[in-house]
C-alpha cells in the first residue's frame, strides 16, 4: 500500500515527513514509509532520484478524481485488469464524498496502487503536476476516473510507444466508438482542435481528449502550469512546440450527462482558446531518454498482440504531419 497525503508541515509520531521546496509530502503508517522511503524520496520538481530507473515500471497512470464514489472502484478494476506492468497513482482531488475511503480500501492490499490527497480541491492540471511526481513509469498515462474512457484501449495506445515508432501518442474518439457527447460540446471540440491544427500547423483530430500517452521525460519537460482543465491544450501546445508529431489511435468513448458528475463548463472553451494562443511562441529543451529495456518492451508487445487477437481486429493509427 502506499497511501500519501498532501499538507501543510507538522510533527507527528505516526508519520513521516520529507521536507521539499515543494508541498509537504507525507506517507503513512511510519513502518511503510521506511520500508519505502528511497522510492519516495526524490526531488518533487523532476520526479528523479538515484533509484528512478531502478525501480521504474512500463507505465504510470495518472488518475485525477473528485467526488468520484460512484465510478472509482470500477475505473481502478478496469486499469487493474490490463495486463501491461503498470503502477497507478490516483490524486484525491479533496473529495468530499466516500472516494477517499474506498481509495483506502483499495489501496490496502494493492502495492501498485498510490493514493495521494490534495488538502485543498486544486483542479485537474494540479492533479496531474503532482502525479507526475510521483510517476517510476516509462510512459505515462491520463486517466479520468469516471468511466468515459476505456482502459482496455492502453494496449493501441501505447504500442507505437513500446515500438520505438513514436515517442507521443493521442486517443482520438472521433476516430472510433463513442456516444452520449453533447452536440455543442461536440463542436466546441471540433473548434477547439481545429485552432490548434491552425495555430500549430499540425493534423489532429480531438486535442482535447484525456488519453494523452508519452514518455514520462517528455511530459516532465513541459514544465505544465495550468491548474485546470487548461492542462489539455497547454499539454498540446507543448508537445507540438518541442516539434513531437502526434500518432493518433481511435478509442472508445461513453459521455457521461453533468447530471452523472460531468464537470467541463462552457467557459473552459474559452480558457482553451486563451491556452492555445498563449503557447503559441513557448519555447522548450527536447529531453533525452533511453529506449524501453528490450525485455520489457518484448511483454509488453505480446501483450498488445494477444489482445488484439482475442479482440479480432487490428488497429488503425494516424500519424500527425507537424
Amino acid at each position: 500500500m502506499s497511501l500519501i497525503q498532501q499538507t501543510s508541515p507538522f510533527w507527528s509520531a505516526n508519520f513521516l515527513i520529507y521536507w521539499y521546496d515543494l508541498p509537504v509530502t507525507l506517507e503513512y503508517p511510519l513502518r511503510a514509509a521506511c520500508r519505502t522511503r528511497s522510492a519516495h524520496c526524490r526531488d518533487e520538481r523532476s520526479g528523479s532520484s538515484s533509484e528512478h530507473k531502478e525501480d521504474s515500471v512500463l507505465l504510470s497512470v495518472i488518475m485525477p478524481c473528485y467526488n468520484e464514489e460512484q465510478t472509482i472502484r470500477t475505473i481502478i478494476d478496469q486499469v487493474r485488469a490490463v495486463r501491461l506492468e503498470k503502477e497507478i497513482i490516483v490524486v484525491d482531488d479533496h473529495s468530499q464524498d466516500r472516494t477517499p475511503e474506498i481509495l483506502r480500501e483499495l489501496a490496502a492490499d494493492d502495492p501498485l496502487l498510490r493514493v495521494i490527497r490534495h488538502p485543498v480541491n486544486r483542479g485537474k492540471g494540479d492533479t496531474i503536476r503532482t502525479g507526475l511526481t510521483h510517476a517510476r513509469g516509462e510512459i505515462v498515462i491520463i486517466q479520468d476516473s469516471d468511466l468515459e474512457y476505456d482502459p482496455s484501449d492502453y494496449y493501441e495506445l501505447v504500442r507505437p510507444i513500446i515500438a520505438g515508432r513514436v515517442d507521443v501518442v493521442f486517443g482520438a474518439r472521433f476516430l472510433g466508438r463513442h456516444t452520449g457527447m453533447y452536440f455543442w460540446n461536440a463542436v466546441g471540440n471540433k473548434f477547439l482542435t481545429m485552432m490548434t491544427n491552425f495555430l500549430y500547423n499540425c493534423w489532429i483530430s480531438d486535442m482535447e481528449t484525456c488519453y494523452k500517452v508519452m514518455r514520462t521525460d517528455i511530459m516532465r519537460s513541459l514544465h505544465l502550469e495550468s491548474n485546470d482543465f487548461r492542462i489539455e491544450p497547454e499539454m498540446t501546445a507543448k508537445v507540438l512546440r518541442l516539434g513531437y508529431r502526434i500518432y493518433q489511435v481511435p478509442i472508445s468513448y461513453m459521455g457521461r450527462k453533468y447530471e452523472e458528475g460531468k464537470k467541463i463548463k462552457k467557459i473552459d472553451g474559452l480558457k482553451a482558446i486563451l491556452t492555445l494562443l498563449r503557447f503559441r511562441n513557448w519555447h522548450g529543451t527536447v529531453p533525452r531518454f533511453n529506449p524501453i529495456d528490450p525485455a520489457t518492451a518484448s511483454v509488453a508487445l505480446q501483450a498488445v498482440r494477444e489482445h488484439s487477437q482475442y479482440n479480432g481486429f487490428t488497429p488503425f493509427v494516424s500519424n500527425s504531419p507537424n
